[in-house]
């Protein structure tokens, strides 16, 4: 019998590169494995077999004794034939006996393992059994084997049926070693335990009287890339920090990401500058804090040490899931940077600089993920073989995908789009077939709070939230529909829905849209504007500004406002007061940017209402306004300061008006071209 034979026979024992694990049927569909066959380069390669064989081998050679098939072929699933060989003196060969097989092979073509997984699918059934009579001259007769009366139901899987197959995650080690995947998925956790070992993450040791261990758990993940398809197999080995108490084995917690806003800022000073944007991942990056309490953790399900299964992991370092990984992560990567001549930018706790007489280097990190520019490529390499040094780094080359937003480079720029993420929601929420609209807002649609049942108020907020990513990351022009249509969560009515929907199918008419980055103008303003008390019964106001760089949106926000205006005048002035707020914050991170103008002169804000403008730039005492609280009238003090300047602009020309209230087909048009909203080439 051959060497590589898939199925060792009865008096044999199992081979041990080769692991054969029961699938549950209801659980798995392997008609979607048929297309691995292309990954079947040479024969010498493991087999993707149907099961149609008990013994399949890509080498005759390794067979003692064989005798030819006269006239038979074997047809494989990639539509080739090869000739059929049996042992000596053998009359037939029995395909089932009560049931029937089906069995798929799968290996990683880039993988260093030697292992293989044997898929297998038990259907129950009747007896069928295929003889086959070889004999010199004789006549050959084929059985016709018993056919099943039970009429077959089709399963309809729609055009990109392996999504279906692929859509949901393994929950446990076991369920992803018993997949069609399973090489992939024992790769990445290969890596991970690796990665851990050569940290030195923890140490096993018995576990002191009176101490609780925590447990641990795997957590398994499918990486897409911008275009849907599978990157990589994650697997993360999570600590149970629920378990933790506070003040014994964790203290404080706390540790800053960057703004999605400081971001998009650095991407429109690179297109402004045309400077290279790198991108580099921290692998295991929470192993690399250092732990100063004591804490220990069970031995992780497949790696117990033989010989040791009741001894425990003291955590030397960090792991993912502890309370305080995310804090001590940071301490660290913090001390490696300043280290390093790095400087903290005082505005966004993420965000590096480093400069010196002729080069400048930024590094903005969330979490893992950083990116960054610099005004040379020698000083980005530079920066990366320093962080290399201190770090196990994936270098990702030019930036591509940061976030799950797009990064793209155009002919006078750089643009943000989440085309592919739009389209994924559009599909998983049933819209994708639905008619676009050339709106956010219908005009004709009039929300109110829900006094009856709530209409699928699950699902609903679902919606929401992949809405809010969109709106927070790349699409202004939502911001309005998806903050009014947010307030009826808890309990949505069909007009809510409808208004939901609405906005899906703009989405859809827009999908290819993304913020576009030009080097003109080079200049930070802002653009201020309210809506009041749009509804009757609702008393308060809705406030938004806008902020752009290079021709886009880098900061925007709409909401409602906290107090009750009693007036136009009120709310303008109350929403120029936010604006305000935002704009200091932009000025002072820009001061930090080496390349940025210095010093940074007063950031234009430009509103459309005269009386807002009037009563911020005049220190008169008004009878009508004087209720208005203390804190808004912060607005003097930038002004007076020289942080920023206000300017009348017309409503029509005012790029925050789509933030406030529904506007026509071609306001909104208009008006999105305004904040960079383009389709991409």
């Amino acid at each position: 019998m051959a060497k590589d034979c898939r199925l060792p026979k009865k008096n044999q024992a199992h081979i041990s590169e080769v692991r054969s694990v029961p699938i549950d049927l209801g659980e798995l569909n392997l008609s979607a494995v048929v297309f691995e066959a292309n990954l079947v380069d040479n024969p010498r390669e493991w087999w993707i077999d149907t099961g149609a064989t008990r013994h399949i081998c890509s080498d005759k050679e390794m067979f003692s004794t064989y005798t030819p098939i006269n006239g038979r072929k074997l047809f494989m699933g990639n539509s080739a034939t090869s000739n059929c060989w049996t042992r000596q003196g053998g009359t037939q060969d029995d395909l089932g006996k009560g049931a029937h097989f089906d069995r798929c092979v799968a290996r990683s073509r880039h993988s260093k393992e030697l292992s293989v997984w044997i898929a297998e699918r038990k259907e129950e059934g009747s007896s069928r059994k295929r003889t086959h009579e070889v004999a010199s001259g004789d006549h050959q007769r084929d059985e016709e084997p018993r056919r099943s009366k039970r009429a077959k139901i089709a399963k309809t899987f729609g055009p990109e049926f392996l999504t279906y197959v692929l859509e949901n995650e393994p929950r446990t080690i076991n369920e992803a070693l018993s997949s069609p995947e399973a090489p992939f998925w024992k790769e990445a956790i290969n890596s991970e335990i690796e990665s851990i070992m050569q940290n030195h993450t923890w140490e096993l040791m018995d576990l002191p009287p009176g101490s609780t261990p925590l447990g641990c758990k795997w957590i398994l993940k499918r990486k897409y890339k911008a275009d849907g398809s599978i990157d990589k197999y994650k697997a993360r080995l999570v600590a149970k920090g629920f378990k933790q108490k506070e003040g014994l084995d964790f203290f404080d917690t706390y540790s800053p990401v960057t703004r999605i806003t400081s971001i998009r800022v650095l991407i429109a000073i690179a297109a402004l500058y045309d400077l290279e944007i790198h991108q580099m991942d921290v692998k295991t990056a929470f192993l690399n804090g250092e732990l100063d309490e004591e804490i220990y953790m069970e031995q992780p399900e497949g790696f117990v040490v033989p010989g040791q299964e009741k001894k425990v992991c003291r955590l030397v370092k960090s792991l993912y899931g502890l309370k305080q990984a995310p804090k001590q992560w940071h301490e660290k990567f913090d001390r490696t940077m300043l280290s390093n001549g790095f400087k903290i930018n005082e505005c966004d706790k993420c965000v590096y600089v480093k400069s010196s007489h002729n080069s400048f280097i930024i590094v903005c990190l969330y979490v893992d993920d950083m990116l960054i520019m610099g005004s040379n490529r020698d000083v980005i390499l530079t920066t990366k073989r320093m962080l290399t040094k201190h770090f196990d780094m994936k270098d990702m080359g030019l930036a591509d995908v940061i976030l799950g937003i797009k990064i793209s480079k155009t002919s006078d720029g750089l643009a943000l789009s989440q085309s592919h993420y739009i389209e994924n929601i559009l599909k998983k929420f049933k819209a994708y077939d639905s008619p676009p609209a050339k709106t956010p807002v219908d005009l004709n649609l009039h929300l109110a709070k829900n006094k009856g049942e709530s209409e699928g108020q699950i699902e609903y907020s679902r919606i929401i939230g992949s809405l809010m990513y969109i709106m927070n990351c790349t699409r202004p022009d939502i911001a309005y529909a998806v903050n009014k249509l947010s307030r009826f969560t808890s309990n949505p009515s069909k007009n809510h829905w409808k208004g939901l929907i609405r906005v899906l199918r703009y989405l859809k008419y827009t999908s290819n849209y993304g913020l576009h980055y030009t080097r003109y103008p080079a200049v930070l303003e802002g653009y201020s504007d309210a809506n009041w008390i749009s509804d009757s019964k609702d008393t308060k106001s809705t406030s938004e500004y806008v902020f752009t760089i290079g021709g886009g949106a880098v900061s925007w926000k709409s909401s409602k406002q906290t107090c009750i205006a009693r007036s136009t005048m009120e709310s303008e002035f109350i929403a120029l007061d936010k604006a305000g707020e935002e704009a200091e914050w932009l000025r002072n991170f820009l001061e930090d940017i080496p390349c940025w103008t210095k010093p940074v002169p007063a950031i234009m804000i430009h509103c459309d209402s005269q009386s807002a403008i009037g009563r911020a730039q005049s220190g008169m005492y008004n009878g009508k306004s004087r209720h208005i609280r203390r804190r808004h009238n912060t607005i003097r003090q930038l002004i007076s300061s020289g942080i920023i300047s206000i300017d009348y602009i017309k409503s029509k020309e005012n790029l925050a008006d789509p933030l406030t209230k529904g506007l026509s087909r071609d306001q909104v048009y208009c008006l999105s071209r305004g904040m960079g909203l383009k389709p991409d080439n």
